[in-house]
């Protein structure tokens, strides 16, 4: 197992049970690192127990609509993140400086009642789905996933070199999708479906027409993209 893989495991005796962080808009993904700055009482509660634990804590999305009246909390979108804290670096008016890594998609069986500031559930982790009949189409939609993120990205710079390294590499679709769908900025409406699908051929292929769709829309607002303008830069 890789240092990578083993970051990404869970703990052997997880339960189930996580503790969650709600934000609105913000959906993240396995394999992917979300910095976050935390303040509020109740979270750096949660962040001391999960310090003190499992190093665990779970990103949740608001779910879209009204907000809750008097003090009935914001229902959540069922398809949340378990991350694990790589670093945590607090700061003199005690905030929190933390950096997360997406392990496990998961879906909320049910919210727990807890004594805690903060809210609690219980999920069923979603492990990734490679079904056998998708496995010789499965590289070509690979290149066309890749494909169309490389119509939406600089065409020169760090992130260019970026794209082309994940290209060169060894890494499996799943992962790719899901860099790739976090790392692109669009509706969060259509991130969390692609957060709770786990057949990685189906993910992909929903990916793929989302980001094919910005293309087209991108060329249509910037006739010039089309012809190759600007150049990209020479690799010499």
């Amino acid at each position: 197992m890789s240092d990578w893989e083993h970051r990404l495991r869970l703990p052997e005796d997880f339960d189930g049970r996580v503790r969650l962080f709600p934000l609105p808009e913000l959906v993240v993904f396995p394999h992917a690192m979300q910095p976050l700055q935390i303040f509020e009482p109740r979270y750096c509660e949660l962040l001391e127990e999960s310090m003190a634990s499992d190093q665990l804590i779970t990103m949740a999305t608001v779910a879209p609509g009204e907000p809750s009246s008097g003090y009935e909390p914001p229902p959540l979108e069922p398809i949340v993140c378990i991350t694990k804290v790589l670093s945590r670096v607090a700061t003199d008016d005690n905030r929190h400086n933390v950096l997360l890594l997406g392990a496990q998609r998961a879906r909320i069986l049910r919210e727990l009642e807890t004594q805690r500031s903060f809210r609690m559930a219980e999920v069923e982790v979603l492990p990734d789905v490679y079904p056998p009949s998708g496995a010789q189409a499965r590289q070509a939609l690979q290149n066309r996933l890749l494909e169309a993120f490389q119509g939406l990205i600089p065409a020169a710079g760090e992130v260019h070199k970026n794209l082309h390294q994940l290209m060169a590499s060894q890494m499996m679709l799943g992962p790719i999708t899901d860099i790739i769908a976090y790392t692109l900025q669009f509706d969060s409406r259509q991130k969390i479906p692609l957060l709770g699908e786990t057949n990685v051929d189906r993910r992909a292929e929903v990916l793929a027409d989302i980001l094919e769709t910005l293309v087209l829309q991108k060329l249509q607002s910037d006739p010039a993209a089309e012809d190759g303008f600007p150049p990209p830069f020479s690799d010499n």
